[in-house]
């Protein structure tokens, strides 16, 4: 693209899915949780979109390009001028708004203007034209933090501007869940004069290279008749696959998976996503009855792949296809997918890979699938660094302070977060049948969007109150710690 990066060019460029800021899983985090642009405006607080100026290179003093980044703010509730603001943090996705979850109960409780900044490279915020590797360079979780500080500055200043003041500073908040929870622990950690505090919500801050208990997890998460009959499923799914791929995958309706890895990753997926986002019955209750009544396993999981996975879920078989990740022209709505790739590729891994015993997914994932794959989509020379990675943010020793932990029972996920409170960083597990991925701010089950976060489908709503009543508590003393001497808490 040259020297210049113009924000002109991406105002061209239109999205047509409306996102919760999250992409499809695969390695990937989460899912789009809020369905399409055509979506009830309820989903969210905001989609008004607005746009800051943001460096190219925040560790160069000689590269001074900037890019466009888009954000949302949302100021119903604020309490002018001293209401505190929240920072929710976008993620591996396009960001379409400010998603209308438990955070909007927070911001009215507390009197918060809400801002959401858009992930670097994702959605509307792209830097660069072509997606090829050499231009993927910028796109890490360190340039991303140093994205949220200058963005944060940049918003508090503007708005001293507005009130004609000077440094004045509110007291602020930081949200995320996911990997974008994982950026929420980690600002705090490397910034933590600019924030009050972070809920970091199913935050992933561990990089692991054989992320092996992952797929432990899903089997503790289904329970005995449901892992063994999925268990089942993979080796019926290994037998048929070396005698009849081709018939195989067309009865999954995955004809276009070329590359069998790929094939067995999205079957993985598949049975993950039942657990990961809140609907185990889903999966398990046809599973469970084909396995008793002696009937086919591989035909009850297809058909829960085509109907719930591809269907009502909404995956796209793409996001499975080395091709298709190789692909670098920018695409809002498809990029995502090699993007993520390359962050896993180059700093977390998070490799889902088969345990040597009793696991639920083909033993054909494993650490060369994946180490395969980087190298096959970004080059030779690419490999995640995770020694590194952990030794920069701490993994889940990380030494921060007001950050609070939060985790849901089921979730897969949470084997790499930090499930062990410490002082100042208390970590809550939201127990229930169906607590998965960022239960505290989405509720169950975590797809579709709950509005404002409703836990009444939980089958353990009390268990979700409790930990959100300690989430308030826990922002309200610390929001109340960050105020001059003699101002009152915010509650």
């Amino acid at each position: 693209m040259g020297t210049t990066i113009r924000l002109s060019s991406l105002l061209l460029l239109m999205y047509s899915t409306v996102s919760y800021g999250f992409v499809a899983p695969r390695t990937m985090l989460q899912h789009r949780l809020s369905g399409s642009s055509s979506s009830s405006n309820s989903n969210y607080l905001t989609n008004e979109e607005h746009w800051f100026n943001q460096t190219l290179d925040h560790f160069s003093p000689y590269d001074h390009r900037k890019f466009g980044q888009r954000y949302y703010e949302f100021l119903d509730y604020f309490r002018v001028p001293d209401g505190p603001i929240f920072l929710k943090i976008c993620g591996e996705g396009s960001c379409n708004g400010i998603a209308n979850d438990y955070i909007s109960v927070l911001a009215k409780k507390f009197g918060a203007a809400v801002v959401s900044l858009e992930h670097r490279y994702y959605g509307k915020s792209s830097p660069f034209q072509s997606l090829k590797t050499e231009n993927l360079r910028y796109l890490s979780s360190k340039q991303a933090l140093f994205d949220l500080a200058f963005f944060r500055q940049h918003y508090q200043e503007s708005l001293n501007l507005k009130r004609n003041k000077a440094n004045v500073e509110n007291p602020w908040f930081v949200f995320g869940v996911s990997y974008p929870g994982a950026l929420s622990a980690w600002f705090r950690l490397k910034f933590p004069h600019l924030t009050c505090g972070s809920l970091a919500s199913s935050a992933v801050v561990l990089a692991v290279y054989n992320f092996t208990e992952f797929d432990q997890q899903i089997g503790e998460s289904a329970g005995t008749e449901c892992k063994t009959a999925l268990q089942e499923a993979t080796q019926l799914v290994e037998q048929r696959l070396a005698s009849d791929g081709k018939a195989l995958k067309q009865l999954f309706g995955a004809s276009e998976l070329q590359i069998d890895g790929d094939f067995l990753y999205f079957l993985a997926d598949a049975a993950v996503i039942a657990f990961q986002y809140g609907n185990p019955d889903k999966l398990c209750t046809p599973l469970v009855e084909a396995k008793k009544a002696g009937e086919d396993l591989v035909d009850a999981y297809a058909n829960y792949v085509k109907e719930y996975y591809l269907g009502t879920f909404g995956v796209t078989l793409q996001t499975y296809n080395q091709n298709h990740l190789k692909s670098t022209t920018l695409n809002e709505e498809e990029s995502a997918d090699r993007l993520w790739w390359f962050q896993v590729c180059t700093e977390v891994a998070y490799f889902q890979v088969a345990p040597l015993n009793d696991s639920v997914r083909s033993s054909k994932v494993d650490a060369s699938y994946h180490l395969d794959l980087c190298k096959n989509v970004f080059g030779e020379d690419v490999y995640p660094d995770v020694d590194a990675t952990n030794i920069y943010y701490g993994g889940t020793k990380i030494a921060g302070s007001k950050i609070i932990f939060t985790n849901g029972s089921q979730d897969p996920w949470r084997r790499a977060s930090k499930q062990i409170s410490s002082p100042d960083m208390p970590s809550y597990l939201i127990s229930c049948h169906n607590c998965g991925h960022g239960t505290d701010l989405r509720g169950c089950p975590q797809v579709p969007l709950n509005l404002e976060g409703d836990a009444k489908n939980c089958s353990s709503p009390e268990a979700v109150h409790k930990v959100r009543q300690q989430i308030v508590e826990n922002i309200d003393l610390w929001l109340s710690q960050c105020q001059e001497t003699g101002r009152r808490s915010y509650m």
